[in-house]
């Protein structure tokens, strides 16, 4: 990414194209490891489970974490419209320090959800 100067020797704001483009290569990388995250959440409370999260298992319970997989996705998404907003202010150099941190507390609040969930679907639930 070039730097062009305005007028005034101040660095021109970068396209809503390059921003997108900025957004998209770094939020779809994380995408990965999100999903990975909530994977191993839900794999580790089956595994915990056994042998009576098995019993739970079917067609149901698979449709339900489908949704629910779906539903995550969508709400990683939302991460965009902060990530695009902050990028058109006057915070920009700093956001591209520093959006790690939103991926990490958004990633931290849907292991948490998964968690929930999971051990609710696997009846895991032991109050610890």
């Amino acid at each position: 990414m070039t730097t062009e100067l305005q007028d005034d020797g101040r660095p021109a704001r970068p396209a809503l194209r390059e921003i997108a483009t900025d957004a998209l290569r770094y939020w779809e990388r994380g995408r990965l490891v999100y999903n990975a995250v909530l994977f191993l959440i839900v794999a580790c409370c089956f595994v915990l489970g056994l042998p009576q999260s098995r019993a739970h298992v079917g067609l149901n319970l698979l449709l339900v974490f489908f949704v629910l997989g779906v539903i995550a996705n969508v709400l990683y998404c939302l991460a965009y419209v902060v990530d695009v907003f902050v990028q058109l202010s006057a915070l920009r150099r700093a956001w591209l320090r520093w959006r790690w941190v939103l991926f990490l507390l958004g990633t931290s609040t849907a292991a948490v959800i998964a968690r929930f969930f999971s051990m609710g679907a696997f009846a895991t639930w032991r109050g610890n």
